[in-house]
């Protein structure tokens, strides 16, 4: 049915049929009573896009994909977007629905498409119980006053009642495009680029009933949201943002936080280049969906409680990472995949099981364990008796006739331990570490001397020999 057709027999209903009843919409900045009517679900178009699936629709024209909400293969197309928004609360809906009818009033322009009640009539329209929609009809189509409807529309769906069921990150898509159709502008958070317009932020914060701080977390959020789809080719594709919200509103905190390089949480010393280095290493931890206390280890909070507050850590935290994830090669993006959102999930799951090492564990998982333990160890270091009853268990654990223990590297890590345990006796007790010298030497085996190594232990006891007689010298 095109549009004149529906505009016409809309307009017989209003002229024939008794209003069901009446209620007041805010238009154009004033409530206006409007009459109620019972419309025929076959004169209704659905709004594609409607906030409750901004993400799939927008992600879908990435593609290329343009549903035609007019014909029927793109009205069944927009009806299963509606349903997987929240199954869930949809069965439970469909259910009230089926055995009360219809309770909230929908609003739809004068040619049918409907501003304000998709989910309802999708849920109407599958429940087969009722052949009619309740609903306020606007006296102009959705070209004739945009500004308006689009005010309208994000007054109801964003009100508190309906956020409920929406996907987490709609409302971060609604008030990017919101504030690019009202400024005509991209926004941004780097005053070099763009500097944001306030009263735009007010009159979003007001049509989606947050406060103006609100809205601006939402567009620095969906900022870090864009870039890290950038990073990942995956621009445009808003589905791969589910299930992160919260490492998104962390790290964006992060950035505004550490960039400018004045933080007192960061390491002393830090520059904008380190903070560059936390946003790519955050953003495989939440591609790989890591969230919770682990995926905040990185940089949340007081420079004791994090990684980014120590240097040494973080620098060998950032070393491990990056010396590993260069190694994985990724699976190619197929855009013209007919299930991109598939498709690019499994290509995810892919780069998280080229994490694993040895078929053990993720090095991500990994990471976060030895630098978790080292920051243990940095809080510990007035409590010096646990720090040392800790490595003692460690170093116990080691199965020594292992073949990888006499591998070169990690040789000399266990040289580099012992020159450590011995740079620290001295300060507490010079004879204890004579003690341990003696003991060494009196365990000493000269069978167990290579012959090509003679004459480096020969130069080695003259040594020793020289340094002993020069301590007896000075005491």
């Amino acid at each position: 049915m095109n549009k004149e057709t529906r505009i016409q027999k809309i307009q017989e209903i209003i002229a024939r049929e008794k209003p069901f009843g009446n209620m007041e919409i805010p238009w154009e900045d004033v409530l206006v009573r409007k009459d109620v009517f019972k419309i025929p679900l076959e004169l209704l178009v659905y709004n594609k896009y409607n906030g409750r699936i901004l993400s799939r629709t927008q992600s879908l024209e990435r593609q290329n994909h343009i549903i035609d909400v007019e014909s029927i293969e793109g009205k069944a197309e927009i009806e299963e977007l509606l349903w997987g928004s929240n199954k869930q609360r949809n069965e439970s809906t469909l259910k009230n629905i089926s055995d009360y009818g219809q309770q909230k009033v929908g609003i739809i322009t004068k040619d049918g498409i409907i501003i304000d009640g998709n989910r309802r009539a999708m849920l109407l329209t599958r429940g087969k119980k009722y052949d009619y929609f309740k609903a306020v009809i606007l006296d102009v189509t959705l070209e004739e006053n945009p500004l308006e409807i689009e005010k309208l529309e994000t007054t109801y769906q964003m009100g508190e009642d309906e956020k409920v069921g929406y996907n987490a990150t709609e409302k971060y898509i609604k008030s990017k495009l919101l504030y690019k159709k009202l400024t005509q502008q991209t926004y941004s958070s780097n005053p070099n680029k763009h500097k944001p317009d306030l009263e735009t932020i007010e009159k979003i914060a007001k049509w989606m009933g947050e406060d103006k701080s609100e809205v601006l977390k939402y567009l620095n959020t969906m900022e870090v949201m864009d870039e890290y789809l950038n990073f990942l080719e995956y621009d445009g594709i808003y589905t791969q943002l589910d299930k992160r919200e919260d490492q998104f509103l962390n790290l964006t905190k992060w950035l505004k936080t550490y960039y400018g390089e004045s933080s007192k949480k960061a390491f002393d010393g830090y520059g904008d280049d380190d903070v560059d280095d936390l946003k790519a290493v955050a953003f495989d931890y939440i591609r790989a969906k890591y969230e919770g206390k682990e995926f905040r280890l990185l940089a949340e909070g007081q420079k004791p409680n994090h990684f980014f507050g120590d240097k040494e850590i973080w620098n060998s935290f950032i070393k491990f990472h990056n010396e590993r994830i260069a190694k994985i090669e990724e699976i190619p993006i197929d855009y013209t995949s007919t299930n991109l959102y598939q498709h690019l999930n499994d290509r995810d799951a892919k780069f998280l099981e080229n994490t694993v090492i040895d078929g053990k564990e993720s090095f991500l998982e990994e990471n976060i364990k030895i630098h978790e333990e080292k920051l243990g160890y940095n809080r510990a270091s007035d409590e010096p008796q646990k720090l040392v009853d800790k490595a003692y268990d460690a170093l116990s654990a080691i199965k020594t006739r292992h073949k990888s223990f006499s591998n070169n590297e990690v040789q000399e890590q266990m040289e580099e331990l012992a020159k450590k345990v011995f740079s620290m006796l001295p300060q507490r007790s010079p004879g204890r570490i004579l003690s341990h010298i003696i003991t060494l030497l009196e365990e000493f085996d000269v069978k167990n001397i290579d012959e090509k190594d003679v004459a480096e232990i020969e130069e080695k006891t003259k040594r020793i020999q020289k340094l002993g007689y020069e301590i007896n010298k000075q005491l």
